[in-house]
């Protein structure tokens, strides 16, 4: 016989298609973010390879990017007042005013804006 070893040898691979491996991992993407919708593509990476799935980070993030999914950023609150000291509280003086022309009330605010080291205020 003229036909070389490795046909012989050769073992066709499992029958599944591209295409049905990928949804069911996108099924199991959209199962995941919707149990952990703060989780990014690594970690839902992460969780497929938990359940046994063989998948690589990249065919996560664009099956992700396919279907529009993304983690949500937790807001990190920061407290910028407060109230629970104990100094005097001034009272509010204009509370009974009654306004009926211009410049007769003057106010001031502060802003709080955040820089990498902290916050500056601005008056």
């Amino acid at each position: 016989m003229e036909i070389p070893e490795s046909t012989y040898y050769y073992r066709p691979k499992k029958d599944l298609s591209k295409a049905m491996r990928d949804t069911d991992i996108a099924d199991a993407i959209e199962e995941i973010a919707e149990e952990f919708p703060s989780y990014g593509y690594r970690r839902i990476t992460a969780a497929l390879r938990r359940k046994g799935m063989v998948v690589n980070h990249k065919k996560v993030l664009k099956i992700m990017k396919k279907m529009g999914i993304q983690g949500r950023k937790r807001k990190r609150f920061v407290s910028t007042t407060d109230s629970k000291h104990n100094l005097r509280v001034y009272p509010n003086l204009t509370k009974e005013l009654v306004l009926n022309g211009t410049d007769q009330l003057w106010c001031a605010d502060i802003t709080y804006i955040r820089i990498l080291t902290g916050f500056v205020y601005l008056v």
